[in-house]
């Protein structure tokens, strides 16, 4: 089993990671390049169980996952952290520390591993092409509930307090697996696309499963964001309100004139202040609807 430094990679290290070899969550994809030192954010592993494991999945296969913990104790709230479209790179990778520093069991599975790497493209049109369009939800369902799973296995988790949040490809994620597991108890979805056209990998959307949502989700969107224009948010909030009890718990937070990824530290569309609003609101949201 591949593990990081328990001490937390230093912002120099991680700039300097090549792609190459690297461990699951150490450095980035080469589309994101540059990244930006000066507003990364990278949390310590100290006092954490942190590093790379292998989750059996339903097919028999092993997938690479980052999972952090508090060292010590069990009896954990679950957080299933679900990546951008450029797989588990350090920021994903922050984030689980993040959630273990906050007493969390948080595990963020590499669920492209079948189709490919994302590490080494340098073009994000050639990525998605490649290797996103090719991952089918219904295997991104299965791959999320073997992390459950393992979870589970471990024995230092408690997966009855099950939380699943996730960014941008993610945050389409999110959606769609609290349509998809009675067990989750809240999600927290930044920044994930709404609405698309049905396919063979995608054949629904979190518009369309408003009415079957399990868990109430917290949605934060950025009002400038020129992927998600905000007339797409406007139809989620709409059917959530027609949907579920769980869609009408359900609530959208817009950040006015904030851009995509504004969470994303290591990039330029980083906003300090939404980000971290964003982040008290989503402890709030997990504790108040039992993930704690």
């Amino acid at each position: 089993m591949i593990s990081l430094d328990e001490r937390g990679l230093s912002r120099r290290s991680a700039l300097k990671a090549t792609a190459t070899g690297a461990a699951l969550g150490s450095t980035f994809a080469l589309s994101v390049q540059p990244v930006s030192a000066q507003t990364m954010i990278t949390t310590p592993a100290d006092g954490l169980t942190a590093g790379e494991i292998k989750v059996k999945t339903a097919d028999g296969k092993e997938m690479a996952a980052y999972r952090a913990m508090p060292a010590r104790g069990t009896g954990f709230g679950t957080i299933l952290v679900v990546q951008e479209i450029f797989g588990v790179h350090a920021h994903i990778a922050d984030m689980c520390r993040r959630f273990a520093k906050a007493g969390y069991y948080a595990i963020a599975p590499e669920l492209y591993f079948r189709q490919g790497d994302p590490k080494g493209y340098t073009e994000i049109p050639k990525l998605i092409a490649e290797i996103v369009s090719k991952v089918p939800d219904a295997q991104v369902m299965a791959d999320l509930d073997a992390c459950v799973a393992f979870a589970k296995g471990e024995g230092k988790a408690d997966t009855a307090k099950l939380g699943i949040t996730g960014f941008c490809w993610g945050g389409r994620i999110t959606w769609l697996y609290a349509a998809h597991n009675p067990g989750l108890k809240a999600g927290v979805a930044w920044y994930g696309r709404v609405v698309g056209d049905s396919t063979a990998m995608t054949p629904k959307h979190p518009v369309d499963l408003a009415k079957d949502l399990k868990a109430p989700v917290l949605g934060l969107y950025g009002g400038a964001d020129t992927g998600i224009p905000n007339d797409t948010v406007d139809r989620m909030r709409a059917a959530l309100k027609e949907g579920s009890a769980a869609a009408k718990k359900s609530e959208i937070h817009t950040y006015p004139d904030m851009p995509h990824a504004f969470n994303a530290d290591y990039r330029p569309s980083y906003r300090k202040e939404a980000a971290e609003d964003g982040w008290k609101r989503a402890l709030a949201w997990f504790k108040a609807n039992g993930v704690t």
